[in-house]
């Protein structure tokens, strides 16, 4: 057999499914095989790529494509067969640009480049005749088409489709690789989503779900709901009072509200996919959870109560006509009103469990009844009066001077006593416009309501008001506003039954509310009008209701209201909100008094509107980047017109029920806001918020500073703020309410953007729980300085940048490696050349409490986490993975559990730590700030995991929830495993955030640094916490003799800075020589790191010298600041003596000059002035004023 390529013969029909079957082998030997030309090549072959050769990559395309242009995803084409055929040179190039893939899936790696893949053929003497040399050129160094059926199999990228935008939720049909598979050579990610093809989730009839178009979804719907009874009842009675112009005016106005609102509604609409809920879905993802969740609330309840008002009108209109038949079932009133509309109600109920389509069905039914009674009215009208009688009641057909009487408004007062005006009569009036929403309410109903609901919504509202328009006129030209319904007159050819004072009259516009059914052509059609337009509102609010109240339902916004969420059937139909607002309907027809709920309802519908219109204002004013509705005729102040329109409205209506309306939304929008739900919808409220701060940030940066408005903005070095909750407790009391709180994070080596995410979660989880408000800021550099210079230099925008740097005290400074001290001292080195403040806490029992607290908040530890194998990574991966978890992890980062397995180091500690009734560790503050993450920090997925996430969520809102008061320590900090921790261990944790009596802060204020020495500890003695602290002050004296003049002065300079202290101490003899004992501690302290000339001559030197790079002490450094260290010294005696009952000890901090000071030597000075002290805080100020006495 021939080492080249060659393929199969014979006609593509008697080819098999598998037509290949595929060998690798040798091919260092190629044969020539023939000469290139259009004779070449078997006949079989070459017959089955005729008419193919002239297309080249065009007809792999066209094959590798269905009609739409999509990718086959199972073809059974191979781009090797139109290689065979007989083409130009250049298109096989082509073809071969187009098909390579240089970097082969992993699969095809481990084969030489000279590997060739033989295909037995069936007949082996074309091995010799069919391939030319440009077509194995072609194929050289490729594999198999086969192999990959589709484009998608020959890059990692995926293409643009619309399956990748989809929300996270829905199904996934395509697969977008993250940025790691993409980026990393050794991560290979593999397509396992799949879904039916060309099976579009959110549109149509999909698996038989039923779904309505523009006309029966919103058309329909919105004309029943506009065209209701007030069409038959009330509109004649606005002609009489309003006249034809002011009609005219109050219908327009009426349509401007309207009309705005749709176009407001429009636009919401047409910005993305809208799904089931309909109002609540709109609002709720423009104006966030609040607004969408109060508003849902109480439209869902006015679509219930207005279920029975449309009821209880079709039982009035029942009993009208059966009063005129004599027929009654019990007392022909308010009995018969509760039996019929029960059993109606019950009826509407069945229509809607059955199904949506029953209920369209109907719907067209009755809006087919409401058509037949309009044009009865029309027709009437051109009729005219076809008795004495109906024109003895004020119907006269056409008249000019009806018409020139009818034409202004004469308004009267009801018999009630009550004065109309143009107002009063709007607010009657314009509930006959609140159908607008109708189609809307059912959007999850709708095959595509980003159509649908603009153009149902629009034309509806035109047709309608051409309806009102027409019959207003018609209205006013053909009936009086007052008769007499005296047939004498009538007979006799006199008017004299249109002459009647105002109030006598029982007949005409101003008197009767038959005046439609007196016009039509057939009266009982109207009766009809009247049932079908009750009904067809009734059965419209019945589905409203439900529909929206799920969706609300769904989203978990109020509590205990999941339940109705469920939906049964294809529809996904809310039956059990159904039941629950035929409950609520009933429960409000046998209750009655309806008229006095009306015009809250109408308010609840107005507030709907309003919020409506607000929305598209707000989303055009916060103009985020995704507000971009296809539908384009609307404008923002318009939209915010149509919701002061709707506020002045709902004033009209009723004042008492607009206060009513409001009280209502702002108390369910308060409970939303308090449960604070786990969503992020994008709302234009979130856009607004980023858009407010950016403005005041740029604000901010043209303010000048001024020493008045100085604040403490802090970066304080603090990992995880897990890790040392009492430094970060410190630095938030200092800014709490006041200004920036940063807390900086240090990782060593890189890291991945998935671990670095998870540290983020966790480090705002932490900040959430005890109510921080701060930031985190993590950077990942070669070493605690690098990455500590990057904070500094990067941290912070603006004028929102860190003044001051809090470091917790290097309490490992004699026994660490010599580079990590150089390392923390060069950090106050490079604050101080920044003109940074610089600010270093000490604790008694160590400041590093990750191996006492535990993972109470609901994460895992990073090395709690099992490392699987994850579909990404290779067993390679994991394996350095694995090594570099157990090589790199330390406690500083995340909490340390009991069943953790790490070094032996570790869990040593972890031991003794638990043996010494949990007391905090005493450890390193700078070698914890950093998380030596080497290669481990690029795979750390899985962290957070989704089951993580989930949990941690739930975590957050159970403690949401929980009784425990936020200050109550037990409930903020718990041990490993969740252990209770001991009294000591919780009054340690909380020594800055629990409240003080009586306690005593000693202002050590040694030096003019500007005045921060002073100013932290008065901010903290204005704290709730800390409010009843006192400040006992104490300060050097320049000379002995004149000791009492500046104790006066320091007095006086305290009293005009109004900084109230309960003592003030000046220090004399600070240059006195210190005791002997305090002179051996110091020597103690350093004695390891102190190198004399002749330990220098002799070749031989301390632990200190064995690196040259290390620091030291030698004799001409301890000369040349020994009267700095005296005077250190002596302050320690001055310390001991005074301030060791205090709570707090600020002191400045001596400035380490450089190249005078070294390290050591400078941690020595501290070492001595803060050891076996109370929490020591060292300050030093940028030497820049923060304090002024001038106002």
């Amino acid at each position: 057999m021939s080492d080249t390529i060659s393929f199969e013969l014979g006609s593509a029909a008697d080819r098999p499914p598998n037509r290949f079957q595929v060998n690798p082998v040798n091919g260092n030997s190629r044969k020539s095989q023939g000469a290139d030309g259009p004779g070449s090549g078997s006949g079989a072959g070459a017959g089955a790529g005729a008419g193919a050769g002239e297309d080249g990559p065009h007809e792999v395309y066209r094959r590798l494509t269905n009609a739409e242009g999509e990718l086959l995803e199972d073809d059974t084409f191979d781009a090797t067969q139109m290689l065979n055929q007989r083409q130009p040179r250049q298109q096989r190039q082509s073809i071969k640009s187009s098909f390579r893939d240089k970097d082969k899936p992993s699969r095809f790696k481990d084969l030489q480049t000279t590997t060739r893949f033989q295909v037995d053929p069936q007949n082996e003497e074309s091995d010799e005749s069919n391939d030319s040399q440009e077509e194995r050129e072609l194929l050289d160094n490729e594999y198999d088409t086969k192999y990959g059926k589709s484009f998608r199999h020959f890059t990692r990228e995926a293409l643009p489709r619309l399956d990748n935008y989809r929300n996270m939720m829905s199904i996934q049909a395509a697969y977008r690789p993250t940025l790691d598979e993409l980026h990393n050579a050794t991560l290979v990610g593999k397509n396992t989503h799949s879904l039916t093809r060309n099976q579009d989730p959110e549109s149509g009839i999909l698996n038989g779900v039923l779904k309505f178009g523009w006309i029966k979804g919103v058309l329909v719907r919105c004309l029943l709901n506009i065209w209701g009874v007030m069409l038959f009842l009330r509109l004649s009675w606005v002609v009489g009072q309003a006249g034809i112009i002011e009609g005219f005016v109050l219908i327009l106005t009426t349509t401007a509200v309207t009309t705005i609102t749709a176009l407001s509604m429009s636009a919401i609409s047409t910005n993305g996919v809208i799904k089931g809920g309909g109002t609540y879905y709109m609002i709720s993802r423009s104006l966030g959870p609040e607004f969408g969740g109060s508003i849902g609330l109480i439209f869902s309840l006015a679509n219930a109560v207005a279920c029975a008002m449309y009821v209880v009108g079709f039982c009035e209109s029942m009993l009208a006509m059966m009063t005129t038949f004599g027929w009654e079932i019990i007392d022909g009133g308010v009995q018969d009103v509760r039996i019929i509309g029960c059993i109606t109600i019950l009826l509407l109920l069945i229509i809607v469990v059955v199904g949506m389509e029953w209920e369209a069905k109907a719907q067209i039914g009755l809006l087919i009844i409401l058509l037949v009674a309009i044009g009865d009215f029309v027709i009437g009208s051109f009729i005219g009066p076809k008795s004495d009688t109906e024109m003895a009641k004020g119907f006269l057909g056409y008249n000019a001077t009806l018409f020139k009487n009818n034409l202004f408004a004469d308004y009267r007062p009801e018999k009630g006593g009550i004065q109309h005006d143009f107002f009063s009569v709007f607010a009657i009036f314009f509930p006959a416009a609140t159908g607008i929403l109708a189609g809307a309410n059912i959007s999850g109903d709708l095959k595509d309501p980003q159509k649908s609901i603009p153009k149902g919504t629009i034309l509806a509202i035109v047709i309608t008001t051409g309806t009102y328009l027409i019959m207003v006129l018609q209205c006013g030209a053909t009936v009086a506003r007052d008769a007499t319904g005296n047939l004498t007159d009538v007979v006799n050819g006199s008017f004299a039954f249109l002459d009647c004072q105002p109030g006598e009259c029982n007949y005409g516009l101003q008197n009767s509310f038959q005046v439609i059914e007196l016009v039509s052509a057939f009266g009982p059609l109207i009766y009809a009008g009247c049932y079908a337009a009750t009904l067809s509102s009734a059965l419209a609010s019945l589905v409203s209701a439900p529909k929206v109240f799920q969706a609300l339902c769904k989203d978990e916004l109020y509590p205990k209201i999941v339940w109705f969420a469920k939906g049964y059937g294809k529809n996904n139909e809310p039956v059990r909100g159904y039941v629950l607002t035929f409950i609520i309907a009933c429960a409000f027809i046998l209750i009655g008094e309806l008229n006095l709920i009306a015009p809250l309802i109408s308010n609840f519908f107005l507030a709907a509107y309003m919020l409506i219109n607000f929305s598209t204002f707000h989303a055009s004013l916060a103009k985020p980047v995704g507000w971009r509705p296809t539908f384009k005729y609307y404008n923002m102040w318009l939209s915010l017109l149509g919701a002061i329109l709707c506020v002045a409205v709902m004033f009209l209506i009723s004042w008492a029920t607009a206060l009513i309306t409001f009280a209502a939304v702002l108390a369910l929008y308060l409970i939303v806001a308090y449960r604070k739900p786990d969503v992020n919808w994008g709302s234009t409220t979130q856009a607004q918020t980023y858009k407010n701060a950016l403005m005041s940030v740029q604000q901010l940066n043209n303010v000048e500073e001024h020493v008045k408005n100085y604040r403490p903005q802090i970066l304080v070095l603090s990992g995880l703020p897990n890790t040392r909750p009492v430094l970060v407790d410190l630095a938030y009391m200092l800014t709490k309410n006041l200004s920036l709180l940063v807390c900086g994070h240090v990782l060593k080596g890189s890291s991945s953007q998935k671990y670095r995410t998870y540290l983020q979660e966790r480090a705002a989880n932490w900040f959430r729980k005890h109510r921080v408000k701060g930031f985190y800021a993590l950077v990942d550099g070669e070493d605690f300085e690098s990455g500590t210079r990057a904070l500094m230099q990067a941290t912070g925008i603006g004028k929102l940048k860190p003044n001051i740097i809090l470091m917790g005290y290097k309490t490992d400074w004699q026994t660490c490696d010599h580079k990590e001290l150089d390392q923390y001292f060069n950090v106050m080195h490079k604050a101080l050349d920044m003109y940074l403040s610089v600010a270093i806490l000490r604790v008694p029992q160590g400041l590093d409490c990750s191996q006492v607290l535990g993972s109470q908040d609901g994460w895992k530890t990073v090395s709690d986490v099992p490392r699987t194998l994850q579909p990404n990574e290779s067993s390679g991966d994991l394996q350095a993975v694995d090594s570099s978890v157990r090589n790199g992890l330390s406690g500083s980062i995340d909490s340390l559990s009991r069943n953790v397995s790490q070094e032996d180091r570790n869990r040593n500690q972890l031991v003794h730590s638990e043996q010494n009734s949990l007391k905090i560790v005493k450890s390193s503050s700078t070698s914890d700030l950093s998380f030596i993450a080497g290669n481990q920090s690029k795979d750390v997925s899985g962290m957070p995991d989704p089951l993580d996430a989930k949990s941690a969520n739930l975590v957050s809102n159970s403690l949401r929830k929980s009784k425990l008061k936020h200050d109550d320590p037990a409930s903020l900090y718990k041990g490993p495993g969740g252990a209770e921790l001991p009294k000591e261990v919780l009054a340690d944790l909380t020594q800055f955030t629990r409240k003080r009596s009586h306690a005593v802060i000693d202002v050590w204020w040694l030096y003019d640094d500007g005045g921060l020495t002073l100013l932290l500890p008065y901010i903290i003695s204005t704290r709730r916490t800390w409010q009843s602290c006192k400040l006992r002050v104490y300060a050097l004296a320049n000379k002995n003799s004149e000791l009492e003049f500046e104790q006066r002065s320091m007095a006086s300079l305290l009293s005009k800075f109004r900084i109230d202290y309960s003592d003030l101490t000046l220090i004399p003899d600070i240059t006195k020589k210190p005791q002997e004992t305090s002179t051996q501690f110091f020597n103690e302290l350093i004695k390891d790191f102190v190198v004399t000339e002749k330990d220098g001559e002799n070749g031989t030197s301390s632990r200190a010298t064995l690196n040259e790079d290390e620091a030291l002490i030698t004799d001409d450094d301890l000369l040349a600041v020994q009267d700095k260290t005296n005077r250190y010294l002596r302050l320690r005696e001055y310390l001991r003596e005074q301030s060791t009952k205090s709570d707090l000890v600020v002191m400045t901090l001596p400035m380490p000059r450089k190249n005078i000071v070294s390290a050591p030597l400078y941690m020595a000075w501290l070492e001595s002035l803060s050891r076996d002290m109370p929490p020591f805080l060292f300050v030093r100020g940028n030497q820049t004023s923060v304090l002024t006495f001038y106002s």
